[in-house]
């Protein structure tokens, strides 16, 4: 049987959220067999539970908000994307995340550093068979025309594969890779796609602080790019860091559904927004996925049963 994963142990994480530039704490629990993923403001009078689910994010606006209920003026927790994209990546389907601030510390603008964090918990296996959203239809969803068309589609497809192209039309980014794919089932998540970091302009900041937006962001957790040129001294980590960024965003996106997921995912200029209507356009048509598992472990796509390595 392909076992559910939870942690070993617990863990703790400080850090500043990007947009709030408050201090937050992160304390990252084991939880039992089917319980998901469950954020937990603990820093309110009477906690509130927010379980992760597609219909509960209530903003897509630079980031990926869920709230309790998917109210908009309920409880919330923003920017949980990278966070979720280090989960699917180590394979994790249970646990309770208490947060005493309503944004997820942005650390180094990566999954890395997420990764580590769980890591270095342990990931334990639980006796109870792990859950894959398989789409049998495939599904797309479209937004403009012209030079403003993005799309996202899932496809069948034994394992969990994702494509992305970007076009930014801009010179420091159009030098880099555009188009990347990745298939979860190499192994190679951590290596290939959990240290790329999000990304800003500085065109784009003073509009964005005006707003209460990136407050907490800089250098240290992001990619600042001017006119014309990436400015951090480090450079990037990878020569196509960006396009890898969105697949990594992708990934979390995806987790939202609340199982991972056996599918194709394709997308071109996609975010976070258009990502969750394809969530719910998926999950509104029933003969379009079904939830399995697997008695026989060999009979799950390549890399699934294996536990990610450590660092």
């Amino acid at each position: 049987m392909l076992q559910q994963r939870t942690l070993r142990s617990i863990t703790r994480a400080v850090g500043v959220g990007m947009h709030s530039g408050q201090k937050v704490e992160l304390t990252l629990r084991p939880a039992p067999p089917d319980t998901g993923i469950v954020f937990r403001r603990v820093d309110l009078a009477v906690p509130v539970e927010i379980p992760v689910r597609c219909d509960a994010v209530s903003d897509t606006r630079m980031a990926s908000t869920i709230s309790a209920g998917g109210d908009p003026g309920a409880p919330k927790v923003q920017t949980i994307e990278h966070f979720m994209s280090a989960c699917c990546g180590l394979g994790l389907d249970n646990l309770q995340v208490d947060i005493t601030a309503d944004e997820v510390p942005i650390l180094d603008g990566s999954a890395a550093s997420f990764v580590f964090l769980l890591q270095s918990a342990g990931i334990a296996l639980q006796d109870a068979p792990k859950r894959f959203l398989r789409v049998k239809e495939p599904v797309e969803v479209r937004q403009g025309e012209g030079k403003r068309l993005m799309w996202a589609r899932l496809e069948p497809y034994h394992g969990f594969k994702l494509s992305f192209e970007i076009d930014f039309g801009h010179p420091a980014v159009d030098a880099t890779g555009q188009r990347v794919t990745f298939d979860m089932g190499s192994g190679r998540y951590k290596r290939d796609i959990a240290r790329a970091r999000t990304f800003g302009f500085t065109k784009d900041v003073e509009a964005m602080r005006s707003r209460g937006l990136t407050l907490g962001g800089s250098m240290d957790n992001a990619i600042v790019v001017d006119d014309s040129r990436v400015l951090n001294a480090d450079g990037l980590r990878y020569d196509d860091e960006f396009a890898k960024h969105k697949i990594l965003d992708a990934i979390g996106d995806l987790y939202n559904a609340g199982h991972p997921m056996l599918a194709h995912y394709t997308a071109y200029k996609s975010g976070h927004a258009l990502n969750n209507l394809l969530l719910r356009e998926l999950l509104s048509r029933p003969s379009a996925w079904e939830l399995v598992s697997f008695d026989n472990a060999a009979d799950a796509p390549a890399g699934f049963a294996e536990l990610a390595p450590a660092w």
